[in-house]
């Protein structure tokens, strides 16, 4: 029951920083505590897995340090994995922007990374529930509904709370507070944005309108959705990993239109408001945009076709709050960068404790990027235990 590294969690982060370990000739075991490793992983990308983003950099996450994914990101790149992935003859195909998918189904991912571990020797326990973890000596002693066991390096791999259903929990910031490391504040990630009150937004419920999307300087172009509640689509999505209450969120309904320069060249001033956006916006939300104006485009004054302008090119919204860890795709905050090596993903003042993946304070945007770092964190992780 004695091993030279224990990682907790079987999710992406810790299946690969035990496959890294195991190839070094290390003892590893993995606990997991659902009946199956890699949940996570195989309701990604709707079921297809984004396993990774051709273009990913530092700069494609949010941090208290945005500096600190560099290492690792550098020393196990999108390439590496794309290598890793053909090696097994799993067919993918880019998406978009870099984003890379399965072309049949998320599950030859885990068992790609299930056969890797069967053949580095990695010990897999599934139905393990950690009830404490303890310093022995100069290792760790974890006491599991299993038996306890005992290891020199232990890595806690257990993601955020984000997608509770697949069994997500708090047990990495726990025992990170219990070894004394700060923990940034979490927050739902990659989420829906909800709005307050009776505003309108149900009666546009599905209809997506491509936009821009932006909070300050940071700025992302792609669909936004209307829900019964607010706002989802990739834009909004993005968006959320900056947003923070009383933050509103600026939408261009129109980025590749001045909507100013199209109420006032027209060729047919006689036309309602809302038939002239209809022309450029589904229909729907070209009658919402038009409601209080919905005039021919000849009685607006220059005020209120300004005005107009304004809720299309500059439309400012400001949500009260997200729709949670539910429909979160990531937690953003977790251990802070400060306490871990950039290199190793080793807490500074616990020798031999570890944090890898989502329960980092390192969260990606859409499309591959936190696969990615669960990847290159995991293979940091690895070569160090």
């Amino acid at each position: 029951m004695t091993y030279d590294a224990i990682v907790i969690g079987g999710g992406a982060a810790g299946l690969f920083c035990a496959i890294i370990a195991g190839r070094r000739g290390k003892r590893v075991l993995v606990v997991e505590h659902n009946n199956q490793p890699g949940r996570k992983i195989l309701i990604s990308g709707g079921g297809r897995c984004n396993f990774t983003n051709l273009q990913t950099s530092a700069e494609n996450f949010v941090s208290e340090n945005p500096h600190f994914a560099k290492s690792a990101l550098a020393a196990y790149t999108p390439q590496d994995f794309v290598e890793f992935v053909r090696d097994h003859r799993i067919e993918f195909y880019e998406k978009k922007l870099g984003q890379l998918f399965c072309r049949e189904s998320a599950r030859s991912i885990v068992e790609m990374l299930l056969l890797e571990c069967d053949r580095a020797k990695v010990t897999v326990q599934t139905n393990c529930s950690v009830a404490s973890v303890e310093r022995d000596g100069a290792g760790f002693g974890i006491e599991t509904n299993l038996g306890r066991f005992e290891t020199k390096k232990l890595v806690i791999a257990t993601g955020g709370l984000s997608f509770p259903k697949v069994g997500a929990t708090d047990f990495g910031y726990r025992i990170a507070r219990q070894f004394g490391l700060k923990i940034v504040p979490t927050r739902p990630a990659l989420v829906p944005l909800a709005v307050a009150g009776n505003s309108g937004f149900s009666k546009l419920a599905g209809v997506a309108v491509d936009a821009a999307v932006s909070i300050g300087k940071t700025r992302f172009r792609e669909n936004i959705l209307f829900t019964h509640h607010g706002l989802s689509g990739p834009a909004i999505l993005q968006i959320s990993n900056y947003w923070k209450r009383g933050t509103p969120v600026t939408i261009d309904l129109l980025p590749d239109l001045n909507a100013l320069e199209l109420l006032q060249d027209s060729p047919n001033p006689n036309q309602l408001l809302a038939n002239v956006l209809a022309a450029v916006l589904p229909k729907r939300v070209a009658e919402m945009s038009a409601a209080r104006w919905n005039k021919p485009l000849a009685q607006l004054n220059p005020k209120e076709r300004s005005a107009i302008a304004d809720s299309l090119n500059r439309w400012s919204v400001d949500f009260e709050r997200t729709e949670g860890y539910h429909r979160a795709e990531v937690t953003a905050g977790g251990v802070s960068t400060s306490e871990l090596s950039s290199k190793t993903l080793e807490a500074r003042n616990v020798p031999g404790l570890f944090f890898i993946g989502e329960v980092v304070d390192v969260t990606g945007w859409l499309g591959g990027y936190n696969f990615q770092w669960a990847w290159s964190s995991g293979f940091a992780c690895g070569q160090a235990v």
